[in-house]
């Protein structure tokens, strides 16, 4: 027997199996004392930058408390309960046009005899000046342009109250439609050629 293991094939099999079954059981072993959850909780001084050691009630305390403070405060307009259907649906409306719908340009429009109004996005807001509907474009708080506009009762078929949009009005003008809760509008312009 000692005659098989000393040829090399038979040596080099059965000492791989040994290696193998040594090296399993020191693997295995050393993961099992990592285990351990109390081995790295215990690592180093708990106090090394000056905090006290907290428990597992005071944590959760603590994390309930700044849960509550995050938490949205009920806006005291609304009814509570079924009331909530005789208040001002009108309100939520209102506070959502707050924020300027976005209207993208994709061509160089001519605004007015000497002004060019280039592609970019735009806030746009509508006003009325002295009865007459006017659509003001804004980029960062800064007016770019104002356009005159023409008041109408049609909504475009869009989905919501408060929109704006551009559409093809043939190959030299586009047509922008703006509506809020105020009024609808819609301009043509000429496209720079």
């Amino acid at each position: 027997m000692i005659g098989l293991l000393i040829k090399k094939k038979h040596y080099y099999y059965h000492m791989r199996k040994i290696i193998t079954i040594i090296f399993s059981i020191i693997f295995f072993a050393g993961n099992m004392s990592f285990a351990d959850g109390d081995l790295w909780d215990n690592f180093g001084d708990q106090n090394v930058y000056g905090q006290m050691p907290v428990s597992d009630e005071q944590f959760e305390k603590a994390l309930e408390s700044k849960l509550k403070k995050k938490r949205k405060k009920r806006d005291k307009n609304i009814p509570k309960g079924e009331e909530f259907h005789q208040s001002n649906e009108t309100q939520f409306i209102k506070e959502a046009e707050e924020e300027l719908p976005i209207l993208c340009v994709p061509a160089n429009l001519i605004v007015s005899e000497n002004k060019v109004l280039p592609p970019g996005h735009y806030q746009i807001m509508g006003e009325k000046l002295n009865g007459k509907p006017v659509l003001k474009f804004y980029q960062a708080h800064y007016l770019i342009a104002e356009i005159p506009a023409v008041e109408t009762d049609d909504d475009f078929n869009q989905e919501t109250v408060h929109f704006v949009n551009i559409l093809d009005n043939g190959e030299k003008q586009v047509k922008i439609i703006f509506g809020s809760i105020d009024f609808n509008a819609y301009s043509i312009i000429n496209i720079v050629e």
